[in-house]
């Protein structure tokens, strides 16, 4: 029988947050690195999944020549990375403990999340990928109302139009992307992990950025910058970017609740 985690345990305590500095974050890359080179066919297989749907959205997009209205989509579509990445938690937590590793074990604990929290944690990240397309779309209409579309996205993007709504669309966009980072950068593993409820893990995801201000706040950049690169050749690059992050993530995730 494959292990498919913790499904039946009893509810988990979570302990406080540690305090952590910017060599914790170097220990995680490397240890997220590490990982990624030690299995990485599972980096491949998940990340596949992610880069798929970014090239469906696009090519509808391009296909009905509404590729300005990908922007926002491709801005948001990080959002989904970190439950994207649930699998290589998996791997991850199976490399620390020295168990076995196969397609078959880390699939089926994946799909045993069924049973437990992640599908609420996966709703709440749906609904806020939906809600930043909204208010992308409406701060869009705001500055180009019902005006005819026949500019190119980056003629319409330099326009004074286009830069007001980059503008605002980056600082409301900026404030979104912060509060949800700070509910889900430690809650997504932890619910792999442990016994608790998403409501829980978001509390403790929230108070382990509280503790780590700046230390979370230059994860989170990282993470942002490493994605957008990763994005930009036909999102290719998120083949490496996602799944090193993915297991940095869960080696971060263990230093900030051991």
């Amino acid at each position: 029988m494959p292990d498919t985690g913790p499904v039946h345990a009893p509810p988990s305590v979570i302990p406080a947050p540690e305090t952590i500095g910017a060599a914790d974050l170097r220990a995680a890359l490397a240890a997220g690195w590490r990982d990624y080179r030690r299995a990485p066919l599972y980096g491949i297989v998940f990340s596949a999944i992610y880069v798929l749907g970014g090239l469906i959205l696009f090519a509808i997009f391009t296909a009905a020549a509404a590729e300005w209205w990908f922007i926002p989509i491709a801005v948001g579509f990080p959002i989904l990375a970190p439950f994207a990445a649930t699998g290589l938690y998996e791997v991850s937590r199976r490399l620390e403990r020295g168990e076995a590793l196969s397609m078959g074990a880390v699939f089926g604990v994946v799909l045993a999340q069924k049973d437990r929290q992640v599908p609420s944690m996966a709703m709440v990240i749906m609904l806020a990928f939906m809600f930043w397309v909204f208010v992308a779309h409406t701060i869009f209409a705001l500055f180009f109302g019902l005006q005819p579309i026949g500019l190119s996205p980056w003629e319409m993007l330099l326009s004074p139009p286009g830069l007001m709504t980059l503008g605002l669309g980056s600082a409301v966009g900026g404030a979104m992307a912060a509060v949800f980072f700070a509910l889900t950068v430690v809650s997504l593993p932890l619910l792999l992990d442990r016994e608790v409820d998403f409501i829980s893990a978001m509390i403790a995801s929230f108070g382990c950025v509280s503790a780590n201000l700046l230390p979370m706040a230059a994860w989170a950049a990282l993470i942002a910058l490493a994605l957008f690169i990763g994005m930009l050749p036909g999102f290719l690059g998120l083949f490496i970017v996602l799944p090193v992050l993915g297991h940095a993530s869960w080696h971060l995730y263990r230093r900030l609740l051991p």
